[in-house]
């Protein structure tokens, strides 16, 4: 969760803050998402690399560290750059298991990403 914390959450964040931006009046700054794409790819990176060895991130258990990835990676796969998540097999895979659990999925049904589910 620490790396999620400190790695993760910071630029998918900003990523997701600027492909809305548009929604809320403002514009997007493609600079800011691609040095932002750059950075989440790295930590993708290495989930791909752990999630080679493992089924979940911190072993093979589903946890607290798997779970605080839902919201934001839900948010990400409806972005123009979703493809980064898709790509990488295991993350897929681990992408593909997490979000299909049935608390995942009644959370994910209420979501929305411009007004739109």
């Amino acid at each position: 969760m620490d790396v999620e914390a400190h790695n993760f959450n910071q630029p998918i964040s900003a990523i997701i803050h600027q492909i809305l931006s548009p929604l809320l009046g403002g514009t997007t700054d493609d600079q800011v998402v691609e040095t932002n794409v750059e950075k989440l790819s790295k930590v993708l990176d290495v989930y791909e690399e752990r999630l080679s060895k493992s089924k979940y991130l911190a072993g093979d258990f589903y946890s607290l560290a798997d779970l605080h990835h839902i919201p934001y990676i839900q948010y990400f796969t409806k972005t123009p750059k979703a493809s980064r998540i898709s790509s990488l097999p295991h993350v897929k895979a681990w992408w593909d298991d997490i979000s299909s659990w049935p608390a995942s999925t009644k959370v994910i049904e209420g979501m929305t990403f411009g007004g739109k589910a």
